[in-house]
Order: C-alpha cells, then sequence, then structure tokens
C-alpha cells in the first residue's frame, strides 16, 4: 500500500457540485459520465496508475471509484473527494477472486482499517520474495485485518508480487532504490511499495 497524496478534484467536479441549488442536490448516483470519467482520471493521476490498496497497474477500463467510508454508511461522503480512491477490478473475470476495493465492500472499520491517505501506511506492511504480504508487526491487529478484508496475500496478488519483485534481483540495491524514489514519476512501478520495502530489508 502506496500512501497517496490527495490533491484538488477536477474543476469538472467542482463546477457540478457547485450547481447545487434549492431545487437539485447533487447525488453520486446520479453523476454523468462527462463528471465521473474526468473525475476518476484525476484519483488516477494523483495515485501514479497504480491500485490504491494493492498497487496494481490501474487503467480506465480495470479500475473504479472506491469510497473509503462505504456510501451505504457514510451518505455524507458520497461526494466527498477526500473519501474517493480508485482500486483495481472494474469487472470480474469468470472466478477471479476479489481484491481490494472489490472484496473490502461496505466493511469500513476506523480502527482496523489502514487508509491508504495515511502518511505512515507504507511501513506498516512487510513483502517477501514470494509475493506475500504480512503485517510489518506481527502485533499489528489493523494491519492483519486489512490485509484479511482486501484479500492482499491471495494467490493472485502474491504471484504478480513475486514476478514484479524479481524484475528488479539483478540490479544493485542502490540502483532500484534510487529509481523508486526518483523524482517528478507520473507513474509508480507496479507493487511499487513491496519493491521497495523488500529491497531496502536484503
Amino acid at each position: 500500500m502506496k500512501y497517496i497524496h490527495k490533491k484538488s478534484p477536477p474543476q469538472e467536479f467542482i463546477d457540478w457540485l457547485a450547481l447545487r441549488n434549492e431545487n437539485w442536490e447533487p447525488e453520486y448516483d446520479g453523476m454523468h459520465s462527462s463528471i465521473k470519467k474526468p473525475l476518476k482520471k484525476s484519483l488516477m493521476e494523483e495515485q501514479g496508475y497504480i491500485c490504491c490498496y494493492c498497487e496494481r497497474r490501474i487503467s480506465e477500463d480495470d479500475s473504479h471509484i472506491d469510497h473509503l467510508r462505504p456510501q451505504e454508511e457514510f451518505g455524507w461522503s458520497a461526494l466527498d473527494y477526500g473519501n474517493m480512491l480508485c482500486s483495481c477490478q472494474l469487472e470480474l473475470a469468470r472466478n477471479e477472486p476479489r481484491h481490494c476495493g472489490n472484496s473490502k465492500g461496505s466493511w469500513f472499520n476506523s480502527e482496523l482499517l489502514i487508509s491508504p491517505l495515511d502518511p505512515s501506511c507504507e511501513n506498516r506492511f512487510f513483502y517477501s520474495l514470494d509475493g506475500s504480504i504480512c503485517p510489518a508487526d506481527e502485533k499489528d491487529m489493523a494491519a492483519t485485518m486489512t490485509i484479511e478484508k482486501l484479500n492482499l496475500d491471495g494467490e493472485k496478488l502474491n504471484r504478480l508480487r513475486k514476478a514484479a519483485i524479481e524484475a528488479f534481483i539483478m540490479d544493485p540495491m542502490e540502483t532500484i532504490l534510487a529509481e523508486l524514489h526518483r523524482e517528478g514519476m507520473k507513474e509508480f512501478y507496479e507493487f511499487h511499495t513491496a519493491i521497495r520495502i523488500y529491497y531496502a530489508s536484503v
């Protein structure tokens, strides 16, 4: 999980919200694609085109807007840009396991869900060469629950993380870490934090 520094929402979204009047109240479900498309693009850009939870590469066709605090319980936050993230898995292939936003669903617990908006989130997890993820501190119940509820340690994600980590295995550690910390990156590496944390530990 990589820390996401939230930026300003797109102007199209701001202007749409400003249309609110005594006869009309904007609703997330009623948002037109002309508003939702730049909104989603803005979320993908601020995340460096990786999933907010697992860090898999995302695109317009394979991602969806996820509300950290679910709309079902926190209706007031449905149009709060600060509550919006972009998660992978827009549509599930047959028998594809759910993970990230699709696995989280409407579950939310402020004490047990580690948020990618928390600057400390990156250091709450540890990654192994086989692609598996575990809490950096075995006593960290929030990390344990986050992994479980988002299915971050599933076979599919572990396999993809393993391949991403191994792609750097022949490079000197200093080169790897310098590349991952390169300034001005518009697209982060797939499983960016997993690669960084693994190689920083060896």
